[in-house]
């Protein structure tokens, strides 16, 4: 859960380390011992190839080693949202078979206004798993390493979360519980205020064994060990819930404690023992040019433009399954409007033109409605809201996915009023928009219906 902070660390520290050593081995005019990646030994792959073509070769950089493009130290150039799934992993006695994610954050930072996201997700919440049906969502990530599921476990749990949530993921960080470990201990510890005492006497060791874990109400100040029990126990009245929300409390005490500027020297010093540790315990998909670009975006964010949120009881109810399962059902509608506030741009205001629906009208299109989205029965409604306001739609149907992020309009011939006034009764941003030259001979216009749209209230 840590991962995309321990990466933020590691950039700074190796630029840091990078620019040092070699503007004190140009003053000394000696050659440094080059830099050699240690291989991977245990846990995940090893995720960043020395080989990338990011790094110069010796021939390209006219040294005896290797060293980093300057490109790669250029900032995030993308103007896009940027997603990443964020999951702790329960992988315990050096296990190498499937396991289980221990908690999921999906965090989103939008580079042009300079603001970030972070949106947990309880373990226990009862979620579709494609391919798999209805189960908790923490099973994902064990149903595609355990069924050789296309990209593995990281791959369904993407999608699994995508599909939930109707958000695109564009990278994913998996970390186990020793990266957490290793890296609150080389910051020597964290400060966190616990509203409650914490009173669990059968807490999991990493063995399947048991160690009691108490705390009492206050602040503390927690090692590696202790900041990992604080983050995972369940021994409070909210039980999962209020694990998220400890979860995001100790990324911040981290983040907190790495950027304060006392903290500069350590972090040089101990960029090794970082990459060692990030090599052997976090598994992504992030390139290494991405990782750093990524990292110098997130230092510009200020802390107040970082929102927090966990999934909680405003947005599920607690419920038993068949075969006895405790889990949390999520409130859709409440978790739709959460997703809204965190992940959807702003609105493009559309022109309002007040002949408009005359102008549909004269056009006359033909529409088809498809729905992107697992809310069933979404199509026929939204035909019968269309059709009020005067809309030709001659057919409803599926679309090739049920989990498209936003609605989209596809005109196959000319039709600008009809699309444009479509637009505007459904909240479509102009850009959602596209035109295709081919011609389809049932429909002129095609509407595929994404996780972004809700029927309008009916007014009393």
């Amino acid at each position: 859960m840590l991962a995309l902070l321990i990466a933020i660390l590691i950039i700074a520290s190796t630029i840091w380390l990078f620019n040092t050593a070699r503007n004190v081995a140009s003053a000394l005019e000696t050659s440094p011992p080059a830099f050699e990646g240690s291989e991977n030994q245990g846990g995940t792959e090893n995720i960043w190839n020395l080989d990338d073509p990011l790094v110069t070769s010796a021939a390209e950089s006219g040294g005896g080693r290797s060293a980093l493009s300057p490109d790669v130290l250029q900032p995030w150039s993308g103007k896009e949202r940027v997603t990443v799934l964020v999951m702790g992993i329960d992988l315990r006695c050096d296990e190498e078979g499937p396991t289980h994610t221990d908690s999921m954050m999906v965090l989103t930072m939008d580079p042009v206004g300079l603001s970030a996201a972070v949106l947990s997700l309880p373990r226990d919440l009862w979620i579709e798993i494609p391919t798999f049906g209805a189960n908790k969502i923490n099973q994902a990530y064990f149903f595609g390493e355990a069924y050789d599921y296309p990209g593995g476990g990281a791959a369904l749990a993407v999608e699994t979360v995508e599909a939930a949530l109707g958000v695109p993921i564009d990278y994913y960080a998996a970390v186990n519980f020793q990266g957490v470990v290793d890296f609150i201990n080389l910051i020597d510890g964290i400060t966190v205020e616990t509203t409650e005492d914490i009173d669990d006497p059968s807490y999991p060791d990493n063995c399947y064994g048991y160690e009691g874990f108490y705390l009492n109400t206050g602040e503390h100040e927690l090692n590696g060990e202790q900041a990992l029990k604080y983050a995972r126990t369940r021994a409070t009245a909210g039980g999962d819930v209020d694990r998220a929300g400890r979860q995001q409390q100790v990324v911040l005490a981290a983040r907190d404690k790495v950027l304060r500027l006392d903290m500069v020297p350590r972090l040089i010093i101990q960029a090794p023992q970082l990459w060692q540790s990030f090599q052997n315990n976090v598994d992504t998909n992030l390139t290494l040019e991405e990782s750093l670009q990524l990292g110098l975006l997130a230092q510009d964010i200020p802390r107040e433009s970082i929102r927090m949120e966990v999934i909680d009881y405003d947005y599920v109810y607690n419920e038993t399954t068949l075969d006895g399962q405790q889990v949390l059902v999520p409130n859709r509608e409440s978790i739709r409007a959460l997703r809204d506030q965190l992940f959807a741009p702003p609105a493009i205001p559309t022109p309002v033109i007040a002949n408009l629906p005359q102008m549909m009208l004269e056009e006359g299109a033909r529409i088809v409605v498809h729905n992107g989205t697992s809310v069933f029965g979404l199509a026929g409604d939204t035909e019968t809201y269309l059709q009020n306001l005067g809309f030709q739609i001659v057919g409803v149907g599926n679309a090739d996915s049920a989990a498209y992020p936003t609605t989209q309009i596809l005109d196959f011939g000319s039709h600008p009023n009809t699309t444009r006034y479509l637009a505007q009764v459904m909240g479509i941003p102009p850009l959602n928009i596209s035109y295709s030259g081919r011609q389809e001979a049932d429909h002129d216009v095609l509407v595929i219906l994404g996780n972004d749209w809700q029927l309008p209230t009916p007014t009393p």
